[in-house]
């Protein structure tokens, strides 16, 4: 996990949106939602919960540790 993805992590946390959290990090979303896709597919797991009306996180995505 790169310190990166775990900012973007916390900011989406933070945000309840990937876009939302895309605009405070001035990056796109698409590089938000790709940057939270590999960090994803290298811990196996699925970190949100992803339905058009609401985001919300995961039991795994709950479990995140933030050192």
């Amino acid at each position: 996990m790169k310190r990166m993805q775990l900012e973007y992590f916390v900011r989406i946390v933070e945000e309840k949106s990937f876009t939302k959290a895309a605009e405070k990090l001035f990056i796109s979303q698409p590089a938000l939602s790709k940057s939270i896709l590999a960090l994803e597919a290298e811990r196996g797991v699925t970190l949100f919960k992803r339905d058009p009306l609401e985001l919300s996180l995961t039991s795994e995505g709950e479990n995140v540790e933030c050192y």
